[in-house]
């Protein structure tokens, strides 16, 4: 299909939302056959927002890009039959869609005995559950807003999706390693709130919690164990400051030409800043330092000024905002290029952000339209003759694009 530094695996995706989704575009973005298999008409996330002018999901066009899209009637025996064919042919299978009945990885295996099937579900016994369900029990709303908030706050980001779509990957490669050294197959599973409590351990809060007893609390915008806080600009924007490192917090003072009344807070509370935890004891007070530099000057006067001063900061953008002016999203950025989408129209979509020194980054290839690769794949991958397709398509086994 593709050159890549993939070229040569092969896999059956079914799914719908992000993990399962990301997971494969990000393989199929390195080289990666990915067949992406939907009920006809189109699966659960098929019309998700945002949407575009005329209807169609921005969403799928984002999460889908570089994939070949095959629609099977699901509900019936024959389809499943197909499914089940396409999964022995590409010995692989990347799915959130429940591990069970004719998808139970036992009944798959007994069509390919070297089988790699990359199970995604909600909860490690399959119950149902999902970002937005996960991420409250995190503890992470509750540590996130103002201070004065007296209730948690949710993030608009499915962070956990993201971050098992990724490990989704990695568990496909890591069993496909495998099955290439001993020629076994692999059932992989994960769980998305395993996902996000691993997560929630890794980043020290579980630890926190059950050592010290205690939670911590809502701190607005600032950065826990070090210094970080938002400031408003003159021109009514806001930028995120950040000093983790002695280097990024010298490299502030100096640039704001605040050294002198920091050394004066240090003499008169005693806290060290040049250390993290003395900068955090102190955040309030050094935010009250900066604030009025600036307040007094506008977001390019302050680009210019951090210019190559090693300072840490970034602006508060909208999407809009992102778009028009950041030139990390544009084709200035080899990440970027535009791409037309049937009924769409043209807009700028990201290649992998993996960048590798001698494979480079495939060209963008924008996702199919439900169902244009249905023939191509009975075909190719299975073996069919035409008749034998037209036959599928008049008992409305398959389906191929709408109007087609």
């Amino acid at each position: 299909m593709t050159e890549g530094i993939l070229r040569g695996l092969a896999l059956v995706e079914g799914s719908a939302f992000v993990a399962a989704p990301l997971g494969g575009m990000t393989l199929a973005q390195l080289g990666a056959d990915v067949i992406r298999f939907d009920q006809i008409g189109g699966g659960l996330d098929y019309q998700r927002w945002p949407l575009a002018a005329d209807g169609q999901s921005l969403f799928w066009a984002g999460l889908n890009k570089g994939k070949r899209s095959i629609l099977v009637d699901l509900h019936s025996p024959e389809g499943r039959e197909l499914v089940t064919s396409l999964v022995a042919a590409r010995g692989i299978l990347l799915t959130n869609f429940p591990a069970r009945g004719w998808l139970d990885y036992s009944s798959l295996r007994a069509h390919r005995e070297d089988l790699i099937m990359v199970a995604l579900s909600g909860n490690p016994d399959g119950s149902s559950e999902v970002d937005y369900t996960v991420n409250p029990a995190t503890g992470f709303p509750w540590a996130t807003g103002p201070r004065n908030l007296a209730e948690p706050l949710n993030s608009v980001l499915p962070a956990w999706d993201v971050a098992m779509g990724t490990l989704a990957g990695i568990g496909l490669l890591a069993a496909e390693r495998r099955r290439t050294q001993t020629g076994e197959g692999e059932l992989v599973r994960l769980a998305l709130s395993d996902v996000a409590f691993a997560m929630v351990g890794n980043l020290g809060r579980i630890a926190e919690a059950q050592l010290g007893a205690r939670d911590q609390r809502k701190d607005g915008n600032y950065l826990y164990g070090a210094f970080g806080h938002d400031f408003l600009t003159r021109d009514d924007r806001r930028v995120m400051i950040v000093a983790l490192t002695t280097r990024q917090w010298r490299a502030l003072v100096k640039a704001t030409g605040t050294a002198d009344a920091i050394a004066g807070i240090e003499r008169a509370t005693g806290h060290d800043f040049d250390s993290e935890g003395g900068r955090y004891e102190g955040r309030d007070l050094i935010a009250a330092i900066l604030r009025p530099w600036f307040d007094a000057r506008d977001l390019a006067e302050i680009r210019a000024t951090f210019e190559g001063t090693g300072v840490s900061w970034g602006p508060y953008q909208t999407f809009s905002q992102l778009v028009r002016e950041d030139s990390r999203v544009s084709t200035a950025n080899s990440m970027f290029e535009e791409i037309e989408h049937p009924g769409v129209g043209r807009y700028l979509a990201p290649r992998s952000p993996l960048d590798f020194a001698t494979a480079g980054r495939l060209p963008v290839r924008r996702a199919p339209i439900l169902g244009e690769h249905t023939e191509q794949i009975l075909a190719e991958v299975l073996g069919l003759g035409e008749g034998e397709i037209g036959s599928l398509h008049d008992r409305g086994v398959v389906s191929g694009p709408a109007g087609a």
